[in-house]
């Protein structure tokens, strides 16, 4: 079998750009990672990442395989109509993944990853009247760059994406109402960064609420100074974004248990 999924990935990499590869294989290792913290559901969610260069195509999942299986040779390529450029595995792709990917990535030429993904606290949120609540750090670096989609269904309609990208805007994260949560950023490690944030601060909501005794909620001049801090946060002696430093450990990280998502 591994040699099989070898000959495939020199295959694939024949075919496309230098370029194209390294995203392959963040996207690929974004997969993986999700596996890893557990919040897949099956195989009935979606990851994707634009191909560099003028075509606007971009690559997502093939319906059928799990995180913990995805390869960059794996990967399909399809454009903004929902054409097929390249699938090696022959499995096709989810038409909810082109829906929701194909709109943000056809509006938004800044959001380079999108990541969809149905967690137990982020469905649990998703579902709760008030949303996102400022009860710790967390939530309160998120909240201004936050947006909310109302559920209309299951994400099969076409129609839906008007609404979709029109409540998402400029913003950077959003709650898909009795659904999930979506992140996007203009490289996999922002889009992945900015997913652990929301789903760490969805999970800390879960508990909060659950613990049965009074909540504290912080002062408005708090909340306020947390986001003009996010916003101007500086790091002396390192210029590189907080995104990729934690990028490059969480790599590091997948390297030293299964490699394979290079392949």
């Amino acid at each position: 079998m591994a040699k099989v999924q070898k000959k495939e990935s020199v295959r694939i990499r024949q075919q496309v750009s230098s370029e194209e590869w390294k995203v392959r294989t963040d996207l690929a290792a974004c997969y993986r990672l999700v596996a890893y913290f557990g919040w897949n559901d099956f195989i009935f969610t979606h990851i994707s990442a634009r191909v560099p260069g003028p075509e606007h195509t971009f690559l997502i999942n093939p319906f059928g395989l799990f995180f913990d299986e995805i390869t960059a040779s794996s990967l399909i390529k399809i454009d903004l109509d929902g054409n097929i450029l390249l699938d090696e595995s022959g499995l096709g792709f989810n038409i909810g993944g082109y829906v929701i990917h194909g709109a943000v990535h056809e509006a938004r030429e800044d959001a380079k990853c999108v990541i969809h993904l149905h967690t137990n606290e982020g469905v649990a949120v998703s579902g709760q009247e008030n949303g996102l609540l400022p009860l710790n750090q967390d939530s309160m670096s998120l909240i201004h760059d936050l947006a909310y989609h109302d559920y209309e269904g299951i994400a099969l309609d076409t129609e839906e994406r008007t609404s979709l990208i029109g409540h998402l805007g400029t913003k950077n994260l959003m709650i898909l109402r009795n659904h999930g949560l979506l992140t996007v950023g203009d490289s996999v490690a922002s889009a992945f960064t900015r997913m652990h944030s929301l789903q760490k601060a969805c999970t800390m909501q879960v508990m909060t609420l659950a613990s049965g005794v009074p909540i504290g909620f912080p002062s408005e001049a708090a909340k306020s100074k947390v986001q003009e801090q996010v916003k101007s946060r500086q790091r002396p002696g390192n210029k590189l974004p907080i995104s990729l430093l934690a990028w490059r450990g969480l790599l590091r990280r997948l390297d030293k248990t299964d490699a394979s998502y290079k392949d």
